[in-house]
């Protein structure tokens, strides 16, 4: 049985800016909606949570909160038809937009012409500097991921953009330590949070009296682009955005549909506003000529999100059988057939439409006390970006400053002096042929699990969970940057492992049991640690794998324990 996706006829390309702004808009009679801070104001926090921008926030919910709940109704139902039974395709309602061969998007913005080294990370004070002085093209500047969300690394986080982009970030440590901004400094993109994420801190009252949280991706995005359009118009570059967790082209619509009355509303240029999306959920994977075509004259991109990725596949498939299973995420490379479909497929529809093509990122990191450990992490990380540098990809990420060098030198080797591969014959990979199935055919050849995979999940899941109770959302772990996506394979894959009756290479079986104890041994050993948020991560972890339900993202209900 094929899955039909939710849909509504695909837009015109004579559309108007009235139409393409106004389709979700609420009934003018009723007033307008109001935002109302519930968080505590920290130093300046006023400059952020002024009256204008909380008017501007509130503006959006007015328009775009209906449409957005639907899509997230839409997300479940299909969801609900993949466990009946149902399976991916491509969509048929839409097979004129990618039959027609004359449409492309807007491409990169000024300062976003090359972006062959992006540099992603949390938006504190001290890795705003050190992203900006990384020496890479982009900075991803990250709300989403990244980020624990306390109302203080949102909000705090707003002030350090603020001042980042006027060069007014400069600042001396507790320790006396001179963090400085240089000369040259990469274009900023802001990375908002998903759509199906809320924002506890600010309550959004609509025009009809009923309230409630606000939205967090029209909070991220409406206090950067208020505060900051103009700003970066005038000096050159823009306010662009990486959007990440879209499920399907609807949802790029009702994107496109917020930077549209935005620019109206800031009196900018329409098209001032890029995006690059993440396709990083297998939905999003099938709709990306769609997406691209919805964000057509806002879109710079798409970036192949490998760890959200590959938790799509787990969590869509979860309980569709043993076959739809993975083996340990160390077996899951970007060279096993259906992550090669995956990427190829973006590149190549990246290239036809004019759009850049952004790599992953490689979880591996340096340790500047082990001289081992890096000369290892330089080497999986030069390997991975000369793939991707070959295969077509216009730029990729990293997400330490010491592996700048690396990434850029397999670039630079495939790029020169060219700014992307968009305009090379031989990397339109019109060779590329890829089909639903080879998205789909999960098999990895030889494939195991192992008792360490089992005791690294738990150990990944736990320490991550500690940190991000803590306010630190990319932690460090075993010489990996872990952030939520990979937390998300780890918690999932072990949630998979227990309800499909999975059994080790040796021959034990993964049980509820097991992984309790491994959960609780973890916690006794975190425990001693100053400040350890170990048994709040063990409950929180026992209630993801252990329950028979399954959470759709783990920083739910960590936001949840966090706000207690």
């Amino acid at each position: 049985m094929t899955l039909i996706q939710n849909t509504r006829p695909t837009r015109s390309t004579q559309a108007t800016q009235a139409d393409r702004s106004g389709r979700t808009g609420p009934d003018p009679s009723a007033g307008r909606g109001t935002l109302e801070v519930l968080g505590p104001m920290s130093e300046r926090f006023e400059e952020i949570l002024t009256p204008a921008a909380l008017d501007f926030v509130a503006g959006l919910h007015d328009l775009f909160q209906c449409e957005r709940h639907r899509l997230l109704q839409a997300r479940t139902l299909r969801r609900e038809s993949i466990a009946a039974g149902a399976m991916f395709d491509f969509l048929p309602t839409t097979a004129a937009v990618r039959e027609d061969p004359e449409w492309t998007v807007a491409g990169g913005g000024p300062g976003l012409e090359d972006r062959r080294v992006e540099i992603t990370g949390p938006t504190d004070r001290r890795m705003t500097v050190n992203a900006m002085n990384s020496g890479a093209r982009v900075w991803l500047a990250d709300h989403e991921d990244a980020l624990s969300p306390t109302w203080e690394n949102i909000i705090g986080g707003q002030v350090n953009l603020h001042d980042a982009i006027r060069r007014q970030i400069d600042f001396v440590s507790e320790q006396g330590k001179e963090y400085r901004l240089g000369e040259e400094t990469p274009t900023i993109v802001l990375r908002p949070r998903g759509w199906h994420l809320d924002e506890a801190h600010l309550r959004y009252t609509g025009p009809r009296g009923r309230s409630g949280r606000a939205i967090a991706a029209l909070v991220d995005f409406g206090l950067y682009a208020v505060h900051n359009a103009r700003e970066l118009v005038e000096r050159g570059v823009g306010p662009y955005f990486y959007l990440p967790k879209l499920e399907s082209h609807l949802e790029a619509r009702l994107w496109d549909e917020v930077f549209t009355h935005t620019e109206q509303q800031l009196e900018l240029e329409h098209g001032t506003i890029r995006a690059t999306v993440l396709i990083e959920t297998l939905p999003a994977a099938f709709e990306m000529e769609e997406i691209l075509y919805e964000l057509r004259d806002h879109c710079a991109g798409l970036n192949a999100g490998r760890w959200d990725y590959l938790f799509s596949i787990i969590k869509m498939f979860r309980d569709r059988g043993r076959r739809r299973v993975l083996p340990d995420r160390s077996e899951l490379t970007m060279t096993v057939p259906f992550m090669r479909a995956y990427t190829e497929l973006l590149v190549s529809t990246c290239h036809r439409r004019g759009a850049h093509a952004i790599g992953g990122m490689s979880a591996f990191i340096p340790d500047r006390r082990d001289p081992e450990v890096t000369r290892q992490a330089l080497e999986m990380v030069s390997d991975d970006k000369r793939r991707e540098a070959t295969d077509g990809f216009d730029g990729t990420w990293v997400a330490h400053p010491d592996l700048v060098p690396a990434a850029q030198a397999e670039f630079d080797a495939v790029l020169g002096e060219a700014p992307h591969q968009l305009h090379q014959l031989h990397q339109l990979r019109e060779d590329v042929a890829v089909t639903a199935a080879d998205l789909l055919d999960t098999h990895v050849e030889g494939g195991r699990i192992t008792e360490a995979g089992v005791r690294q999940n738990v150990r990944v899941a736990m320490r991550y969970l500690d940190s991000w109770l803590r306010g630190q959302g990319a932690a460090a772990i075993d010489h990996l940057m872990e952030d939520a996506a990979t937390a998300e394979i780890s918690r999932s894959q072990l949630w998979q492992w227990i309800n499909q009756g999975m059994l080790t290479e040796r021959g034990m079986p993964v049980v509820a049991e097991k992984v309790e104890y491994l959960i609780e041994q973890c916690s006794e050993e975190m425990s001693r640690e100053e400040g350890s948020r170990a048994q709040d991560a063990a409950a929180l972890l026992s209630e993801a794998v252990l329950g028979e339900t399954f959470p759709a993202f783990l920083t739910t209900a960590a936001y949840e324990l966090q706000l207690r």
